[in-house]
């Protein structure tokens, strides 16, 4: 006669009972959690890949998008869904065209090895007048002597895919530092230098030339660049001309040419202030001027 365990007035099997708390399978067990680390890893390497690129603002739009997708099919606003379902099939189809930059250069670094090595680090901003003072010191000196310069100043949007197209740095940001890299000839004055805060991230970077716009005809290929960047995100472009010494400055695909001194540190001290602080109020100077 089996044994048997009463519960609550009915009798359950003792054996039956065993064989439910039967110990689980080690080997499976183990598969299981390598499997959801390998995928929780993978994640997490995609999140801190792309963290510090213009794809951020990107993938917000489109979390945005689904989430309004759910949300009106959840309210049966059947137009609006519908509306919003073929946007998705198009942009599913605009992905990979959309990410192009970003896929390839993953691609290139998951060949080079480099897909699991560290970011490049993230320091904390020093005070905004010390990176105007900065950033206008190096402007002076550079115009002076006619020395050509590009600076990039990262603000909302990140900018690590631009500065992987160059060398990487991460020093602090000095006048001095600024002014070495951009003198002739040396190996790292042709291009563009990014400003994250109060570090120099990278050197000789690529940027995107600006999209087909009447520009004037002593505009060169520093800013030429300097618009294309601020055309595709929020960055600022600091030039100074090394025919001419000017100094310019690029914002929102707009350049403000012949700036002196006391404007350009007018005009830097609100383009790095925080978004809450600048409000609504652009940056002077929206257009080109002579």
């Amino acid at each position: 006669m089996p044994l048997a365990a009463p519960t609550g007035g009915v009798t359950v099997p003792l054996l039956a009972f065993v064989r439910q708390l039967a110990p689980v399978n080690l080997l499976q067990a183990a598969t299981t959690v390598a499997d959801i680390a390998i995928v929780a890893y993978a994640i997490y390497r995609l999140l801190t890949f792309i963290r510090g690129t213009r794809a951020v603002a990107l993938l917000n739009g489109l979390i945005l998008l689904f989430g309004a997708t759910f949300v009106a099919t959840r309210l049966h606003l059947r137009a609006t869904s519908w509306l919003l379902q073929r946007v998705e099939v198009g942009l599913l189809v605009a992905l990979p065209v959309v990410f192009q930059p970003e896929l390839r250069r993953a691609l290139e670094q998951v060949g080079r090895g480099r897909f699991f090595t560290r970011a490049l680090p993230e320091e904390g901003p020093q005070g905004t007048q010390a990176i105007v003072s900065e950033l206008c010191r190096a402007a002076g000196v550079m115009s002076r002597n006619r020395i050509g310069a590009l600076i990039v100043l990262e603000r909302e949007t990140g900018l690590g895919d631009i500065a992987e197209t160059g060398i990487k740095l991460d020093g602090l940001l000095s006048s001095e530092f600024l002014i070495n890299i951009f003198i002739p000839k040396t190996p790292l004055h042709d291009g563009a230098v990014i400003v994250r805060g109060n570090r120099v991230v990278a050197a000789a970077c690529f940027l995107p030339l600006a999209e087909a716009q009447p520009l004037a005809a002593d505009v060169g290929g520093r800013h030429r660049a300097a618009l294309g960047i601020t055309e595709h995100c929020d960055a600022q472009a600091l030039v100074v001309s090394e025919e001419t010494g000017a100094i310019s400055l690029a914002n929102a695909g707009k350049l403000i040419r012949g700036i002196d001194m006391d404007t350009l540190s007018e005009m830097l001290d609100q383009a790095l202030q925080p978004p809450q602080i600048i409000g609504r109020q652009p940056v002077r100077g929206g257009g080109q001027s002579g």
